[in-house]
């Protein structure tokens, strides 16, 4: 494998062939199926999306790189049973795209971003029907693996995509204030915490939620990320300012810890 060009695709994937090698591979690859593996694949893609969110370009060549061994560890197992290779994947991919992108491949004219989207849902639809794939439902091949958020986003936008939707982000709010009512009736109901009545409510608060950052053409995960950040950075300035002290959060009063929450709320505005 010496001698060879930065950045050829085929190195990576003869020393993926060799972890797999029976006898002299490695034993932790070669005991790895299409469903161990998978979990890995997904974190992979995770953590990506958490070095784009940093803005940390080395990080991300990084983890761009794992979530390629992850395609090719999948195209490996598949070659080893003769169900397709990694040339396979590349050939299926770059026809796809081609597909999908008339307005740029072939004669489909000038068209806008939003155009763009609900040509490639009409070609995806399509190819499906032609494959005898039809849905039985609008709903069909919205993963389940995706985060809860994403795929209340994305149902959503399939439901939309019909007229079943609203036309005013405010009528959203309204709808979240109807939810929280129903969310405060359950609490005041006895034995309400952790009850399935509860999880309900909350559930479709959270629906709600979702679909208010949609139409505010906003990622709902990508802001429950930052939300995620901006407490720890705080609740950590809270932490250290009672180390500080000699103390530990758990032998502050809420009233204390509230007021190094605003006082680390007031540096970062400060900033």
């Amino acid at each position: 494998m010496s001698g060879r060009p930065p950045g050829d695709v085929a190195r990576l994937i003869e020393i993926m062939a060799a972890l797999r090698t029976p006898g002299s591979g490695c034993p932790w690859d070669l005991e790895q199926d299409f469903r161990s593996i998978a979990p890995y694949t997904i974190e992979e893609a995770y953590e990506v999306a958490e070095a784009v969110e940093r803005g940390d370009l080395d990080e991300l060549k990084d983890e761009l790189g794992d979530l390629l061994l992850q395609v090719v560890f999948h195209a490996r197992m598949a070659q080893e049973t003769d169900a397709f290779a990694f040339a396979d994947v590349v050939d299926a991919i770059c026809a796809k795209l081609i597909r999908r992108h008339p307005h740029v491949f072939g004669d489909g004219g000038s068209v806008d971003s939003e155009r763009v989207a609900a040509q490639w849902s009409e070609i995806k639809a399509r190819e499906k029907a032609e494959k005898g794939q039809a849905p039985a439902s609008l709903l069909e091949g919205v993963p389940l693996a995706l985060p809860a958020l994403t795929r209340a986003v994305k149902l959503q936008q399939k439901a939309s995509a019909v007229g079943f939707d609203w036309n005013d982000a405010r009528h959203v709010l309204g709808k979240i204030r109807e939810e929280t009512e129903e969310v405060a009736a359950e609490l005041a109901a006895p034995g309400a915490v952790a009850s399935p009545a509860l999880e309900e409510e909350v559930g479709d608060l959270l629906f709600v939620v979702a679909n208010l950052a949609r139409h505010a053409k906003v990622d709902p995960e990508q802001a429950l990320r930052a939300a995620n950040a901006k407490f720890e950075r705080r609740f950590r300035h809270i932490e250290q300012r009672l180390a500080a002290a000699g103390r530990a959060p758990a032998q502050a009063s809420l009233d204390e810890m509230e007021e190094l929450w605003v006082e680390a709320k007031g540096f970062e505005k400060a900033r």
